[in-house]
Parts: structure tokens; sequence; C-alpha cells
């Protein structure tokens, strides 16, 4: 193959690729650091509601009480809970696409202890749903959720 020939054949795909590439670049390249955290943290946090709701439900009377299926959940957000430490890096403060606070940032300290307060609950949760025993694991899930209300009341942009 002369190298004109193959100069005719490759420009195509290079013109190709570089036009894939101008056109990523210019609709802003790959995720930042920061950016990949806000959406691994929002995942979470689907998954955390995905596995929270039907258990909100069993307590609240909305569904039949599954001791198996409460406690299967309730293991499942005590084993994501602790995932969260590590979805709040100083590189996702810049992101503007997150539900939350700036306060979270100046306030630290406080939404961290918050944060490990959910971790803890969470791991009860999961203690006391595997015993069987509906009220106490309808008590263990609502001090649960209030760790949860009592961040998103103060580092969470309401709806």
């Amino acid at each position: 193959m002369s190298f004109v020939r193959l100069v005719r054949l490759a420009t195509p795909l290079l013109l190709g690729s570089a036009a894939l590439v101008s056109a990523a670049h210019a609709a802003g390249g790959p995720p930042s650091k920061g950016e990949m955290a806000v959406e691994y943290r929002k995942s979470l946090y689907e998954v955390l509601a995905w596995n929270f709701g039907p258990m909100g439900a069993m307590a609240q009377g909305k569904a039949p009480y599954n001791a198996a299926e409460f406690s299967r959940r309730a293991d499942r957000v005590a084993a994501l809970a602790p995932m969260l430490t590590e979805a709040f890096p100083p590189e996702s403060q810049a992101v503007k696409d997150t539900k939350l606070k700036a306060d979270a940032w100046s306030n630290r300290a406080d939404f961290d202890a918050k944060l490990q307060d959910l971790i803890d609950r969470s791991a009860a949760l999961a203690i006391v749903a595997k015993g069987g025993d509906f009220e106490k694991s309808k008590a263990a899930f609502f001090d649960t959720a209030n760790a949860c209300k009592a961040c998103h009341e103060k580092y969470k942009v309401k709806d």
C-alpha cells in the first residue's frame, strides 16, 4: 500500500476522531473528581432510599411487616451508610448540581458527626432487625430515620 493511499484512508478516521475529541471537550470533557463524587453520593442516596422506603412503609403500617425483607433491607442500609464518608471530598464543594448546602462545608465537624450518627444508627437497625421483633425494628427504623432527618434539615436544600 502506498503512503498516499494510506493517508487517504487514514485521513477520514483521524478527522472523525479529532471531531469526537473536540465534541467531548466542548461538552465539558470528562467529569472532574468532584463531579464524580457528587454522582457517587447521589447514587448511594438513591440506593439507600430504595431500601429505606419499604422499611418505612412497614414501620408505618402501609405495608405488611415481613421480618426477612425488613432485615435484608436494614443490612443493606447499614452497609451503604459508611460509604457516604467518601462521597463528600473537598473537590465536590465547587460542584453546582447538588442539594448540599454550603453550611455543610463551613460546619464540617457537625456534618461529619451527623453522618457518623447515621452510620451508627443504621448498624444498630440492622442488628435489631435480625431479631424479627416488629416493635423493636420499628423503633430502630424511626431512630435511623431521625438521623437522616437531622442532617437533611440542616444541610440539604429543600426541594
